[in-house]
């Protein structure tokens, strides 16, 4: 669409208009007709047609007309026609709208005067606006304030066209005039727009002379100045300081917008911690003041980036920002706890966890629906707070072990893996946290964290009283034996030739469906829902005895039963160390193998849907034979080894972790050649204690480092991109700047040949997810010279774009004939929108199963080492790898490993990296996409394929 209009205008595109119909429309005496008729005329103009036929019907019949919808439709008409020849000048047949306009801006009715002014905002043509110019001086007068405003931004549009300062000299002081007057606020902030965009000097003057009664200003004006101080202080950074004290003064405005643009304001001007302090305190009151979901979000994306700069500030802020835990929504809660606990130090970390055992109370008590999800979220904010600081571990973990046996399956199991982490590193709640464990141990419904907390007990019950009650524990949870009797085994032989009878009453069900391992890879398993149970009708006698083991158990999950033979093994084996009486431990030992042989007995019975599965079996066989013959090494390997593991694996996290904070702090330190101030030699003279804070934090960035350049020059060149030949008559290159949600693309245009180039235009066209936001504009460029030209465009997903395009001008000798330069393609790369990020393995997991688009490429490489392969992979992809480095340590000829990184846009990228070293030494495996989204997964494929052989 080459037509440009500033209005929205409803039309039914049924059957098209035809000019004739139009027309008769326009001549006759009915107003709706012509209205009817206006819209299809303005309609037809912007599909391309140009119908001149109309104009003189519309000058003669429509002109004249009083009705104001008319009237509208009729300025919007001449918005949109041509009123220039093809050489630029203006049509001859234009003069006869001048008088309509001039009679229009003296009209008795404010509202067409208004609109004619506003529609004169949007004429670019000098020579129809010359003879307006007195009205609409004139209308600076008028007693109405909505003609007042129009007229002054009419005025403002005047002067700004090319001959703009010749036809109005006096325009800004006209307007300074004006504004000393003036009561309207709209009029007001139109005036001052006007000064800041064409005579900036005045308006800072203006400003200065009212200082004291800028609170008072309305709300629009006020914004304006906010912009001329940030416009002033980027030009001219030694006057910061006064400009500062203006904007904290505005922080007491009434109005939210304007308190929130002083803050933005305040950050990006200064670095003094009494200014940021003062934006910090406004962004946490517009973070409690405001109901609008949305502005707390953007208000906590402020917060986070003053969190990256200012911490030491932010620090004193937690409390304040832990106060938005009292919003509803999960969104808000997540932010809030992710900025929270980067600013946990020692003095404030014990407030922090009562605020936080205080919302776990609450969702307790409350019935939200999202109370389940929010627990979890607190549980790992508490069990990152308690691994920070081991001494606050104490006063939650009690309070967390109410919760393992929570129907929420996730926070349980968050729960369970707290206080594994817990016990291992605070040796002092050892006995504390397995007592209590003992004690609620059959309240816990879900296998998952039955098995972990299974775990816990086979580990860290040491003396003889806690080996003792954890095996009587788990004797009651298993409840009587034999699971079942000869006469049940029949029964449920009868009831599964009738399927209408169900063997077991439960909600848990076994299923056997394709898993995701550790390594990425697929595999069958025989599953169990994890969803609460209610005991199975199977087991006959006291209902009393049914403990939630045996529940598990008999609904299937014999994974759980490998797990419980695996804790009662340890316990006994532990119990021979601790047990001076041989009665005793052999008496433990008999019972356990009864309960071990019941177990096999019941997977190979009839009695459940599905059989033991074998390596459930192979394990409770290997526990009965290790019982029946205990030996040194194997008791070493079941008692010390597989605790000393899970040590390595706590040491290995904990040295990652240790080691991404270290990659952050290293940042560069002063740049070479900086002048660095000395602030004590300074004169403080006339300077307040705000001001010499911001020169003094000026100084301090420079010497550490931390004011950051736009880039290397060597990066700069690498985005330069040559868009036409050397031997092309008119060469253009393009710098491209890739930000978040947009692409700016500086054209340089240099016209190499001798003749002037008239109407030369760069026109764009995208492909992907990409949308032009400007109208491409004409040029005319000299001999020999240059022009720089900006395009805008839109990105609205993670994909790979194309921008294509060409150049077009006409000679000065040859102005009918246009000339076209095709351009060279501009890619762009998805690797400009994604970072790498982490997420837990389980959250990985997760993901991997419910998106549905996946990209699967083969590998197909010139490398021959394995770790090499995934190293060149993570840089090409730009992905962060979630397999830890001795996971992959040794050489086995396979590597299997997860990648995962997330886009701008919120988008997240996993990769599985399966890989496998032939005889013949080359590398063959498949590389597996997954994201939510088709893009995404077919661009980074792409982009694999493009780079995986190492060449590149």
């Amino acid at each position: 669409m080459e037509k440009s209009c500033s209005l929205l205008v409803h039309f039914d595109k049924g059957t098209p208009a035809l000019a004739n119909e139009i027309k008769e429309a326009l001549e006759g005496s009915d107003v709706e007709a012509k209205i009817e008729a206006m819209k299809k005329a303005i309609m037809l103009l912007l599909n391309g047609e140009t119908i001149p036929q109309l104009f003189i019907t519309i000058i003669r019949y429509v002109l004249p007309s009083e009705d104001h919808t008319v009237q509208k439709l009729l300025l919007l008409y001449l918005e949109i026609i041509d009123k220039t020849d093809s050489r630029g000048k203006v049509l001859p047949e234009m003069i006869l709208i001048c008088q309509n306009l001039r009679n229009n801006l003296q009209h008795p009715n404010e509202y067409i005067r208004g609109v004619t002014l506003r529609f004169l905002c949007r004429l670019n043509e000098a020579e129809i606006v010359e003879p307006l110019i007195p009205s609409i001086l004139e209308n600076l007068k008028h007693r109405h304030p909505f003609v007042r405003r129009n007229a002054v931004l009419a005025v403002m549009s005047v002067y700004r066209l090319p001959q703009g300062e010749q036809l109005l000299v006096d325009a800004p002081e006209l307007i300074e005039n004006f504004l000393s007057s003036e009561q309207d606020n709209s009029s007001k902030r139109n005036a001052f727009l006007m000064l800041f965009t064409c005579a900036q000097d005045r308006a800072v003057s203006y400003l200065f002379t009212h200082i004291d009664r800028i609170i008072d200003w309305g709300e629009q004006l006020q914004m304006i100045i906010l912009e001329l101080i940030k416009k002033v202080c980027r030009a001219n950074k030694g006057e910061k300081g006064k400009y500062i004290k203006i904007i904290i003064s505005l922080l007491n405005a009434p109005s939210t917008a304007v308190i929130y643009e002083c803050a933005s304001t305040l950050v990006s001007l200064s670095s003094a911690p009494t200014a940021v302090r003062a934006a910090a305190n406004t962004y946490c009151q517009l973070l409690l003041s405001q109901s609008d979901n949305n502005v707390k979000l953007i208000v906590l994306d402020r917060l986070n980036e003053l969190k990256a700069s200012h911490r030491e500030i932010m620090v004193e802020m937690v409390m304040d920002v832990l106060r938005a835990l009292s919003s509803p929504n999960l969104d808000i809660r997540r932010k809030t706890l992710d900025i929270v606990l980067d600013l946990i130090t020692p003095r404030n970390v014990d407030e922090v966890i009562l605020t936080l055992k205080k919302e776990v109370v609450k969702t307790q008590s409350g019935d939200h629906e999202k109370n389940g999800e929010y627990r979890q979220m607190l549980v790992q904010a508490i069990h990152t707070c308690a691994i920070k600081f081991p001494e606050v571990a104490s006063a939650v973990v009690h309070l967390l072990m109410d919760f393992l046996g929570d129907t929420n399956v996730a926070s349980a199991m968050d729960v369970a893996v707290f206080v594994r982490e817990i016990i291992e590193t605070n040796p002092k709640l050892r006995v504390s946290i397995i007592t209590r464990l003992l004690d609620t141990f059959y309240q816990i419904r879900s296998s998952r964290v039955c098995s972990c907390a299974l775990w816990i007990i086979g580990e860290y019950c040491l003396s003889l009283s806690e080996v003792e009650s954890g095996i009587s524990t788990i004797k009651q949870c298993l409840g009587d034996l034999p699971f079942f009797t000869v006469s049940e085994e029949a029964e449920a032989q009868d009831s599964s030739k009738s399927p209408s009878q169900s063997a077991v009453s439960s909600t848990t069900v076994s299923s056997r469906k394709p898993v995701v391992l550790a390594d990425g890879t697929y595999a069958t398993q025989s599953a169990v829902l994890e969803t609460a149970m209610s005991p199975p009708t199977l087991v006959h006698g006291s209902l009393a005895s049914i403990g939630n083991l045996r529940s598990l158990i008999l609904s299937g999950d014999f994974f759980l039963g490998a797990v419980v033979a695996c804790t009662l093994t340890k316990l006994v084996l532990r119990l021979e160390e601790v047990q001076p009486s041989k009665t005793e431990v052999n008496k433990a030992t008999a019972q356990v193998l009864l309960i071990l042989v019941s177990m096999l007995q019941l997977g190979q019975s009839s009695v459940l849907a599905h059989p033991i599965d074998n390596d459930s079996h192979d394990r409770i066989t290997l526990c009965m034979r290790l019982l029946c013959n205990t030996g040194d090494n194997v008791r070493k390997i079941w008692l010390q080894s597989c605790r000393q593991s899970f040590v390595n694996m706590l040491a290995d996290k904990q040295l990652r972790e240790t080691e991404e904070i270290k990659a952050k702090a290293q940042i560069s330190n002063a740049q070479p050649d900086d002048l660095i101030d000395f602030y004590h030699l300074k004169s403080r003279k006339g300077m307040s204690q705000l001001e010499l804070e911001d020169e003094v934090q000026d100084d301090l960035k420079r010497a550490t480092g931390e004011f950051t350049n736009d880039g290397d020059d060597a990066n700069k060149l690498n985005r330069i991109l040559q868009l036409t030949g050397f031997s092309d008559p008119v060469y253009a290159e393009a710098y491209v700047t890739v930000h978040h949600y947009d692409i700016v693309l500086d054209v340089t245009v240099i016209n190499r040949t001798k003749e002037t180039l008239q109407n030369l235009c760069l026109e764009l066209a995208t492909m992907g997810d990409l949308k032009l936001v400007e109208r491409p504009q004409n040029y005319t460029l000299a001999p020999e010279s240059s022009k720089q030209i900006k395009a805008n465009i839109k990105v609205s997903s993670t994909e790979t774009g194309v921008i294509f395009g060409n150049i077009v001008y006409e000679t000065s000798s040859n102005v009918h004939d246009r000339t076209v330069i095709v351009l060279n393609d501009i890619h762009i790369d998805i690797m400009d929108y994604i970072s790498p990020a982490f997420c837990a393995d389980v959250a990985f997991r997760t993901m991997w199963a419910e998106f549905e688009w996946e990209n699967k490429v083969a590998v197909n490489t010139v490398i021959q080492e394995e770790k090499e392969f995934l190293n060149h992979i993570i840089k090409s992809t730009n992905m962060k790898c979630l397999t830890p480095l001795s996971a992959l340590e040794g050489e086995c000829g396979f590597l299997a490993a997860n990648l995962y990184a997330k886009s701008v846009f919120g988008e997240d990228a996993l990769v599985n990296l399966s890989i496998e070293k032939q005889a013949d030494g080359k590398l063959s495996g498949y590389i597996r996409i997954r994201s939510k989204t088709q893009g995404i997964a077919l661009s980074l494929g792409d982009k694999i394929t493009l780079k995986q052989k190492g060449g590149a």
